[in-house]
């Protein structure tokens, strides 16, 4: 097997407030694979979305390694770290944060417009992104004119416009209903079998079974690492 996509070795994150430390996580080492779909599970305060914010590069271990496609990035510079951020995760968050003046269509576009790609390639890539999620009549649109599932759909979209090798997802069925979040569960599980490699961090079990991996925490620890139970789709 060659290169993870990611990967955490010993990796501590410890806040201070005032006097205080509280450890989000500690000692977490792990390997994410090219083409997995992994649910990372547990309660709330478990240490789930902190993980996620390192995994991503959005925020720095206190102490440990993060390694994507193989790069130490931990002591890299924030400019470096957000260039290989932006090359390699694609992050789809519960609030959905598009933005409320531009369209779907702009939307989309945006991170390949901040990277600077060639504008048709941008337009090629945008109209394809939104046959993929099912969004083609709704380009014009703006985010408030759009259902949540829409908007989810616009937001998967997005951060799959600049190609990247792995897509970060932190409750994105968090303000959702139950049957919408089955429908964007379902694109994940499809974008999986194109052969995306894709992190789920939920507290809903039937939401995790679509991911072929589990990875449960409690007070920052993994407690269990292994195959998940996967449900048909």
């Amino acid at each position: 097997m060659g290169v993870p996509v990611l990967e955490l070795r010993n990796v501590w994150k410890v806040y201070k407030m005032d006097s205080v430390e509280v450890t989000a996580i500690r000692d977490i080492s792990l390997k994410i694979n090219d083409g997995e779909f992994v649910a990372v599970v547990g309660a709330s305060g478990s240490g789930k979305s902190t993980a996620l914010s390192i995994m991503g590069a959005l925020d720095v271990p206190t102490k440990g390694g993060v390694f994507l496609d193989g790069t130490e990035i931990t002591r890299l510079s924030e400019s470096k770290i957000a260039r290989i951020r932006g090359k390699t995760i694609g992050f789809v968050f519960q609030t959905f944060n598009l933005h409320p003046t531009l369209n779907v269509f702009e939307n989309i576009a945006l991170p390949m417009r901040i990277h600077e790609f060639p504008d048709s390639r941008i337009n090629s890539r945008v109209r394809e992104l939104l046959g993929l999620v099912g969004l083609e009549q709704r380009e014009k649109h703006l985010p408030a004119q759009l259902s949540g599932g829409e908007r989810q759909r616009v937001a998967v979209a997005r951060a799959l416009s600049t190609e990247p090798s792995m897509i970060l997802a932190d409750e994105p069925t968090g303000n959702l209903d139950s049957k919408t979040s089955l429908e964007i569960m379902k694109l994940f599980a499809e974008l999986n079998r194109k052969g995306k490699t894709i992190v789920l961090v939920t507290h809903e079990m039937n939401l995790a079974a679509y991911a072929g991996r589990r990875i449960a925490l409690s007070d920052g620890k993994i407690v269990f690492d292994g195959k998940n139970i996967k449900r048909g789709n």
